[in-house]
């Protein structure tokens, strides 16, 4: 597994569970299917989570410009 750059992390998460939270504070997690080098992504399986709700969503695709940050 190389992981020389954070672009390669991103790669080798590719079909597992990442965390994104967003510029606007949501935070969500689901299974990164694809990304570009925009880190505009494509999730499955994703749930947002705000206080004491859960909403899910079989697929969803985030703009990269709107990412804080992600953990793979």
């Amino acid at each position: 597994m190389n992981e020389d750059r954070p672009i390669d992390a991103l790669n080798n998460s590719r079909g597992s569970r990442v965390l994104l939270k967003l510029k606007n504070g949501t935070e969500m997690s689901g299974t990164l299917k694809a990304h570009d080098l925009h880190l505009n992504m494509w999730l499955g399986d994703v749930e947002i989570k705000k206080e004491d709700e859960t909403t899910k969503y079989k697929n969803m695709l985030i703009r990269g410009d709107t990412v804080l940050y992600i953990i793979p």
